[in-house]
């Protein structure tokens, strides 16, 4: 059922309605989720070559770690698109994300020539993982598996 009663959830927020929060909800989880999912399952397709690249960057025992990341990332974004398990995905994927910024864009270790773009992706990856945070905040919204089965008891 949706209502059309506003909130007072913080500043800024007045006369939004709760089904337009949940909409809003609903739009963050897909557009932070969906690159996740992707790239998760693309790297779980190529797993090979994820791991080489990690070897590659001296991480530590890279089949294992590399495994458990392209699993996270692709089931953990696949969580957060669909609002199930919402904050513990988002947390997760959060996690994840830390540990690829500071794996793949540190750019204070690049060549001058590639040192502007690491930054760069190391600071939209920091944005990401804001996002996710908040999502772990805020909660998945109605719009989603967790609002549905929160609906059912």
């Amino acid at each position: 059922m949706m209502t059309s009663s506003t909130t007072s959830t913080g500043a800024g927020m007045a006369g939004v309605t709760t089904a337009g929060q949940d909409a809003l909800l609903l739009a963050a989880r897909v557009l932070l989720g969906a690159i996740f999912v992707q790239s998760g399952f693309g790297k779980l397709m190529a797993l090979g070559g994820f791991i080489g690249g990690l070897e590659s960057q001296g991480v530590p025992m890279a089949a294992v770690l590399g495994t458990v990341g392209a699993l996270v990332e692709a089931f953990g974004g696949l969580a957060v698109v669909l609002g199930a398990w919402t904050r513990l995905a988002a947390l997760l994927v959060a996690a994840f994300t830390v540990a690829a910024t500071l794996i793949a864009h540190r750019y204070w270790d690049a060549a001058p020539e590639a040192m502007k773009m690491q930054q760069t992706q190391f600071m939209k990856n920091l944005a990401i993982i804001g996002g996710f945070l908040a999502l772990a905040a805020a909660g998945s919204g109605r719009f989603s598996v967790d609002g549905w089965l929160a609906g059912r008891r």
